[in-house]
């Protein structure tokens, strides 16, 4: 009953949106995921926030009256206004890391999206997995149509046992179950499309894998390496890493103060200029050291994130290879023309329903085991070209 009621669900869904091509759902994904979406807003205030410790300091001001016994009312007054401020240096070495660190969280925004598309596109690769798988049961389903009704009149006509004719109605069984249960597959699938889609609803209009890129392996491996996202990352991260070292190495310089200064004492008055500073003598500690330690840290991370790189896409690449090599020991012509030798064989009493079944069994089974060797070399390439998504 369960599976029955997802199967009306992904009809009733796919009958309400429009279908759509693989790129049109990797487009749909990018604008509608929130988690993109949060992100980037993220980011945008992370950069406002390291733009405003950039500012200057609030001036401050500061105004004290003074009493005493000898004098009616107010004896004298204190005003202060002063504004702090770094040295000109930091402001410009901290707005060069500011811009740094924006350039780091931006190659994070996009491998986390890279990362999120290559999800949907592997999940739009399992849709058209089962589609295809679907297809096969259709056809097979089809196959027993016509051969139930070819022998039920054989049987009628006493030239069919009861046996055969039960074959038949046990394979119909079957191919309604295995129909049922890639409905529900796909259906689940479509869920977790629509959940990458922000909730909204999103079909794929295709059932067909996309087009192969033309380059050689050399070149998809040194596409791979080359424009991998996280190492991009990383060497922005070390980068930033190296810009805190200077900026913390301005940490020693005194900050300085300039204001006004105005005392009365009693009808007299006298107007001055305020200027002092502060020595980081305590809060400067140890910041250097920090930096230098957080720049190991990131190299280190860079070194780690590229032996990632190339061996990921070494491993791919040979993968890719022999999923090739073994797909191309599948001689799909010839196991359609088996199929169709086969059905005429039995159409014309050449063999028994039973044998038919044995065989045509055997090289459906070889064309879903095809079909799923095709699969994987598709996810494999959308792995390896998955920075150009």
């Amino acid at each position: 009953m369960k599976s029955t009621i997802m199967t009306i669900a992904a009809l009733a869904l796919a009958a309400s949106v429009q279908a759509q091509t693989i790129g049109d759902v990797l487009k749909s994904v990018e604008q509608n995921n929130m988690e993109l979406q949060a992100m980037l807003k993220g980011n945008e205030a992370a950069d406002l926030e390291t733009r405003r410790e950039n500012y200057l300091e609030d001036p401050s001001m500061e105004y004290s009256p003074f009493f005493n016994n000898d004098a009616r009312g107010m004896a004298s007054s204190e005003l202060v206004v002063k504004q702090g401020f770094d040295f000109p240096t930091l402001y410009g070495a901290r707005s060069k890391a500011a811009k740094l660190q924006s350039g780091v969280r931006e190659l994070e925004y996009r491998t986390a999206r890279r990362d999120l598309l290559l999800q949907a596109k592997n999940i739009c690769l399992d849709l058209v997995h089962l589609d295809k798988q679907k297809a096969i049961l259709a056809e097979r389903r089809k196959n027993a149509d016509e051969l139930l009704a070819m022998f039920t009149e054989k049987y009628d006509n006493g030239d069919a046992t009861s046996l055969e004719l039960n074959k038949i109605k046990m394979e119909r069984m079957n191919l309604a179950t295995e129909l049922t249960q890639a409905e529900t597959a796909r259906a689940e699938a479509l869920s977790q499309l629509c959940a990458l889609n922000g909730g909204k609803p999103i079909d794929l209009g295709t059932a067909e894998y996309p087009a192969l890129p033309d380059a050689g392996t050399a070149a998809l491996y040194e596409q791979a390496v080359s424009s991998d996202v996280t190492v991009m990352a990383a060497q922005a991260s070390v980068k930033a890493a190296e810009q805190d070292i200077k900026v913390n190495k301005q940490s020693w310089i005194p900050k300085l103060e300039v204001g006004y200064r105005r005392n009365t004492d009693g009808r007299d008055a006298s107007n001055g200029f305020l200027i002092g500073g502060s020595i980081p003598l305590f809060s400067s500690k140890n910041k250097v050291k920090t930096a230098k330690a957080r720049h190991t840290e990131a190299r280190m991370r860079q070194t780690e994130a590229a032996i990632k790189a190339e061996s990921s896409a070494r491993a791919l690449i040979d993968k890719m290879d022999r999923l090739d090599a073994v797909m191309k020991a599948y001689d799909v012509p010839l196991m359609r023309q088996t199929l169709s030798l086969l059905r005429t064989a039995v159409e014309n009493g050449q063999i028994s329903v039973t044998d038919y079944y044995v065989e045509a069994d055997n090289v459906y089974r070889n064309l879903l085991a095809y079909m799923d060797v095709e699969r994987q070399y598709h996810g494999v390439v959308a792995d390896i070209t998955k920075n150009g998504l």
